[in-house]
């Protein structure tokens, strides 16, 4: 349908200015209706982008336009001004969009910015918006990264630095990694065999949940006692984790200094460079206890989705399009749909 009308122009009695009355049913150079916006958008809440284009006998283009228009207006600029905690991590994207760097609003779970790349640099746009808003960001949640960690004491002098406990798991996880790996080559040549094959997964893993229908503990007690160091290494890491299970930050504090003087008098390189880690992460690793148990979970939980988001969607040619929608993760409701669409629209005249 098309729709042919005169547009009425007024002119000022004072300034003598004339101007086009604005045609208050659609907006300027778009070549659809609020109407016709509003019906896609309530459509995309439970729909693909291409079965919404092919119901309405539109171009896939155009329904993506709206959605797109819809995020844009939500969310192109979060307020800042009353964030207190946020979390800081990337996320790899595959060869096309490589790493995104993601910031996330503790306290309401939504993503306030996702940057390009990863490291300090990615964030410069962020730090300026904060300065603008005049947030005052009391705590800030992210790994052991040398580049998050000068950016924020650079950009949030005042701010504590809080070291997520999932992710200094998660690193000394890859020194365990290394070092099995290290020693499989020496008993290869020493023995001839491959003693330690086989127990790389059961290694990582939490006690509790190792199968036995599957012998992993059995193969995993085999390989240790074969293994004087690799057995010293895995039995720190479950000690490791004490440290964030304890009833307040004074015992944390003990069990911390205790691990760290323990891994040190070990003849274990690997352990010892790792408690000089922790030593000189002494501060960050404990405000754990200063903010209530703060960590990056909700962000980890959150860069699942996006995954699942760009998997789903086998991938997009618009990257600001899927910045958007990351944006608006937090309100989505439907899998299949567009993020935020679930909210409910105002009616427009």
């Amino acid at each position: 349908m098309y729709i042919d009308l005169p547009v009425q122009r007024v002119e000022c009695s004072k300034c003598q200015v004339v101007r086009q009355v604005k045609v208050r049913f659609a907006d300027e150079n778009k070549r659809y209706t609020h109407t016709f916006a509003r019906l896609v958008l309530d459509l995309s809440r439970h729909m693909t982008i291409q079965a919404v284009a092919r119901h309405l006998g539109v171009s896939w283009d155009l329904v993506k336009e709206i959605q797109k228009d819809h995020l844009y207006k939500r969310y192109r600029s979060p307020k800042l001004s009353k964030v207190k905690r946020i979390a800081i991590d990337e996320i790899y994207q595959g060869k096309r969009l490589g790493y995104l760097t993601i910031v996330m609003d503790l306290q309401s779970g939504a993503v306030i910015f996702v940057g390009n790349g990863k490291g300090g640099e990615a964030l410069a746009p962020f730090w300026k918006r904060v300065k603008r808003s005049g947030a005052r960001i009391e705590a800030v949640a992210t790994d052991m990264g040398p580049a998050y960690i000068s950016a924020v004491r650079s950009n949030l002098p005042d701010a504590t630095l809080v070291f997520d406990h999932f992710h200094v798991i998660k690193l000394f996880n890859e020194k365990l990694t290394k070092l099995r790996r290290d020693l499989q080559r020496e008993a290869e040549a020493g023995l001839g065999k491959p003693v330690l094959k086989g127990i790389r997964w059961p290694l990582l893993k939490n006690p509790d949940n190792l199968d036995d229908t599957r012998d992993e503990r059995q193969r995993l007690n085999e390989a240790l006692k074969l293994n004087e160091p690799l057995a010293t290494a895995y039995y720190m890491k479950e000690e490791l984790r004490q440290i964030w299970r304890q009833s307040d930050k004074a015992p944390a504090e003990k069990a911390l200094a205790e691990w760290i003087a323990k891994a040190a008098a070990s003849n274990v390189g690997m352990l010892q460079q790792f408690a000089k880690t922790l030593a000189a992460h002494r501060s960050g690793i404990l405000a754990y206890y200063d903010f209530d148990g703060l960590s990056t979970g909700t962000l980890e939980g959150t860069n699942n989705k996006i995954k699942t988001l760009h998997k789903m969607a086998y991938g997009f040619r618009d990257t600001e399009f899927f910045k958007l929608k990351i944006m608006a993760l937090h309100e989505t409701r439907y899998p299949l749909t567009c993020p935020a669409l679930s909210t409910h629209l105002t009616d427009e005249p």
